[in-house]
């Protein structure tokens, strides 16, 4: 996996002068099928509004879209894979320029992606990837490094428990089962902690990246593992959720149970800067602006990178109180 150590300027400038190959198959001619009016018309299927982040990601696509005078076409596929193949289809059918999605899940996309590159029309992945070994079937994916991401929540409960020998009972709120963050961030986590034996994770189960399942999860892990020190989930909402039944369950959040999330949303960066939220890494949701101008360049039948990594910190509390006036999402 790509570590993200590229800065903004060389990000910008890899884009700008379009170095690296792109993943070939049906892109060379997109784009002389842009509309009449001169307008890129992009498709764009996005997972769902289950989070903060998504709703963050969502407006930022659109706006973007508006602001660079392309066409899109949204659809929301409300969490179903089968949507989301309908979806594509759909814009396979109205002959858009570009189709841009964020896959629900890893597996199951080569028919539908094999169709739209039948008809021509170049594919852009968004935040999530797909375990296709067919590479040519899309133009490129822009998104997180989720296995990063997980390192460096492991990483930061290393060093909070160095020289500590006591037992430390973990438990792992997941994202959505099957999606590409959600089996990276448990990963990526998993490695880093795995040379200390005094961790375990005594529980781990999917939240679906929902507050309300996560609050749920959380009850019941609470009622079977009394004795939990520290709760890592997949995204800040399910760790919001699990915050209202660690306090209902009597117990103080961040101290009693200590509390490492993942996205950076206002809502979880509000947490953090109270305490109830220990440490928070990154994935920003505002990839509008990254996502057209890479449809601009596959529009044009330009070359462009097969990975695009977005630009990502990590949070400590007094950085959140730090971050938060200036916060975009």
């Amino acid at each position: 996996m790509v570590r993200r150590n590229w800065s903004a300027a060389a990000l910008t400038g890899v884009l700008a002068v379009s170095v690296l190959a792109g993943c070939g198959g049906g892109g060379d001619d997109a784009g002389s099928d842009s509309g009449s009016d001169g307008k890129i018309t992009l498709g764009f299927s996005q997972v769902g509004a289950e989070s903060g982040w998504r709703t963050a990601n969502t407006k930022s696509i659109q706006e973007s879209a508006a602001s660079a005078g392309i066409d899109l076409k949204f659809s929301d596929a409300q969490g179903k894979q089968e949507n989301q193949i309908s979806a594509i289809r759909n814009f396979i059918t109205q002959k858009v320029d570009v189709i841009a999605f964020s896959p629900v899940v890893t597996s199951g996309w080569d028919a539908v992606l094999k169709e739209a590159k039948d008809a021509g029309i170049p594919v852009i992945l968004t935040d999530r990837a797909v375990d296709s070994q067919d590479t040519s079937l899309y133009k490129t994916f822009i998104g997180s490094d989720f296995i990063v991401e997980g390192e460096k929540a492991g990483d930061w409960l290393v060093k909070e428990y160095e020289g500590k020998t006591e037992p430390v009972n973990i438990v792992e709120l997941q994202g959505t089962t099957g999606s590409a963050p959600a089996l990276d961030r448990q990963k990526g986590f998993a490695e880093k902690i795995a040379a200390n034996p005094n961790f375990k994770i005594v529980k781990s189960q999917t939240g679906d990246f929902k507050r309300a399942d996560g609050k749920t999860v959380m009850e019941t892990f609470l009622q079977s593992t009394p004795d939990i020190d520290v709760l890592y989930a997949h995204n800040d909402d399910m760790g919001l959720g699990a915050i209202e039944a660690i306090e209902a369950a009597g117990k103080k959040p961040g101290t009693d149970i200590k509390i490492i999330t993942v996205d950076a949303v206002k809502d979880g960066m509000t947490a953090l800067s109270e305490g109830k939220i220990n440490f928070i890494v990154e994935c920003s949701p505002l990839l509008g602006p990254q996502l057209m101008d890479l449809v601009k360049k596959v529009d044009a039948g330009e070359e462009i990178p097969t990975r695009v990594l977005t630009e990502e910190t990590t949070f400590t509390q007094a950085q959140a109180k730090e971050a938060l006036p200036t916060r975009q999402y």
